[in-house]
């Protein structure tokens, strides 16, 4: 819930409102501008110097500040007192019963009582007296505003595509943060531009260590094959339908080790124009009750505050594969983190765009892969001859070698395995034959799992390569294991 709509509940005598923010002093800001319009009494007050405009020392103590409200409120009038980091008070059991009491006798009174923090924390015994409203970081028009003051003295604002593109970076940013950033890009560059927003926003990210932003410069043109997907995924990013309801959600793709999920992620965002943010889900396990639901929420609260991105989610079946397995020693967490990630998925209108990867979709519930969580299941086959031959003139490529020299035979190959064979031969100084006697690729050290997941995906799945279903190759079907001798001989 909003803080704009703070005027409702106070007028339907909500007593207890918390306000959970990370701009405190705007907050309060907004409140104080609102009790204004309204003839509101309005008190603040926090551990360094008591109640505003008050010489009182005992006024420092917290549970005197409750009495003192109770006290000395105007019984003719609304009455608001907001408590500043109020939460690190609130394992006293006086000072939870005595802010019980004033929440309940408040109704009568009109006596309303507003704890502004970084957190929601609220004690078991206070929680269904409070309402917690969400303080929003400021939106594009008031970044804008803030751009346009910082970068007054210059006499002109970036525009058209290079202004939205401004905006895109400071987006998720406090009003603090953004007036930081704009004057460092001015400092710097002389100018307002994307660079130093985007340092700022990934030195958050590293402190509250949920999300990793990656900015690299990954482009499909390094991604042999895969030609459906990326247009579809292309596509659904660029054009703007006019139906508001119409917004892409994802995709979630399936497929072999070292096919290019990982990086065919990293390379959207930057054919896009959109930050990749990484989320590790086994960072969102913690030690302490509620945490690991805590750190999902903050995740994906940050992931929105920094959309238009792309939110990139590897091998999601290691992380949310205890949700099917029943979950027997993480007493539920995992459910309780897939059920609200599903909820998420289902219902965010964020312009969030999420590419979640899987290696073994047998490891997640079946409701995970339904329609409408994603835009469509992909599945990322072994590269055919064609796809292997744009994968090799690439490498060969990128490490300086020879590429008329003999290549060694290839079938059943994934990229990440030719990358392999060239960087050894690059590094040991060999021939590209001799490299790949180091090389043992999936499809024979993981045969019976590579051949389940393509007969698994047939009909399945949508093709990574080809529009249409995804169908598995006849010359797989028909391909017999590996002759293992008479075991009568051994």
């Amino acid at each position: 819930m909003s803080l704009k709509n703070l005027r409702e509940y106070i007028d339907a005598c909500f007593t207890g409102i918390w306000i959970e923010t990370d701009e405190p002093d705007e907050a309060i800001l907004q409140v104080r501008q609102l009790s204004h319009e309204a003839d509101w009494t309005l008190s603040v007050w926090d551990i360094a110097n008591g109640f505003e405009a008050s010489e009182g020392s005992e006024t420092a103590d917290p549970l005197s500040a409750l009495e003192l409200f109770g006290t000395h409120a105007s019984h003719t009038g609304t009455n608001l007192l907001i408590l500043r980091n109020f939460h690190r008070f609130l394992g006293s059991p006086e000072l939870i019963q005595q802010l019980s009491h004033q929440l309940t006798t408040g109704k009568q009174l009109r006596n309303f009582v507003l704890i502004v923090a970084p957190v929601v924390d609220i004690p078991v015994e206070l929680r269904k007296q409070f309402l917690v409203l969400q303080h929003e970081l400021p939106n594009r028009e008031k970044l804008l505003e803030i751009a346009t003051e910082i970068g007054s003295q210059l006499g002109e604002l970036p525009e058209g595509d290079e202004q939205e593109q401004l905006l895109d970076a400071a987006s998720g940013l406090t009003r603090q943060e953004a007036e930081a950033a704009f004057a460092l890009s001015l400092v710097r560059e002389g100018k307002l531009s994307p660079a130093s927003l985007w340092e700022l926003k990934t030195s958050q990210l590293k402190q509250n260590g949920l999300l990793e932003l990656h900015r690299g410069q990954e482009q499909f043109a390094d991604l042999g094959g895969l030609g459906t997907l990326k247009g579809f995924c292309e596509r659904t990013l660029r054009t703007r339908s006019n139906n508001t309801l119409a917004k892409p959600k994802g995709v979630l793709l399936l497929g072999v080790p070292g096919t290019g999920k990982s990086q065919f992620a990293k390379a959207l965002g930057h054919e896009t124009g959109r930050p990749t943010l990484q989320l590790d889900i086994g960072r969102l396990m913690g030690s302490l009750v509620g945490e690991s639901e805590k750190n999902i929420r903050q995740a994906l609260s940050i992931a929105e505050a920094m959309s238009p991105c792309v939110l990139f989610i590897d091998e999601i079946e290691k992380g949310l594969s205890g949700a099917q397995s029943g979950n027997a020693g993480d007493s539920g967490v995992s459910t309780r983190l897939f059920g609200y990630f599903l909820t998420w998925l289902n219902d965010h209108q964020s312009d969030v765009y999420v590419i979640a990867t899987c290696n073994d979709i047998s490891r997640l519930p079946p409701e995970f892969s339904r329609s409408e969580r994603f835009d469509g299941l992909f599945f990322l086959d072994l590269p055919d001859r064609t796809q292997r031959e744009q994968i090799w003139e690439q490498y060969l490529n990128v490490y300086g070698l020879d590429a008329s020299q003999p290549r060694p035979e290839d079938q059943g190959w994934t990229g990440a395995e030719i990358k392999s064979a060239c960087r050894l031969a690059a590094l040991l100084e060999v021939s590209l034959a001799e490299a790949a006697l180091h090389v043992v690729p999936v499809a024979q050290t993981a045969c019976e799992k590579v051949t389940g997941l393509q007969q698994w995906a047939s009909g399945r799945c949508l093709s990574a390569e080809t529009p249409g279903i995804y169908q598995m190759p006849s010359s797989t079907k028909r391909r017999r294991s590996v002759p293992q001798g008479d075991p009568s001989l051994n």
